[in-house]
């Protein structure tokens, strides 16, 4: 038994309206956005002197 046989119309209606990705975002990622999820804007770390000090 498959899946679109249990379900109803409105049913199905209600995933399709869920799951398929919307054609417009309501607001656009800035550059600043891409890169922090990119992870270029993370903190860079060294080792000084047998410490971990942040760049």
């Amino acid at each position: 038994m498959k899946m679109r046989d249990i379900l109803s119309a409105d049913m199905k209606q209600q995933l399709k309206k869920v799951l398929s990705p919307s054609t417009k975002s309501d607001e656009s990622l800035t550059r600043r956005d891409w890169e922090e999820i990119m992870g270029t804007r993370r903190d860079t770390f060294r080792r000084v002197g047998g410490r971990i000090r942040r760049n």
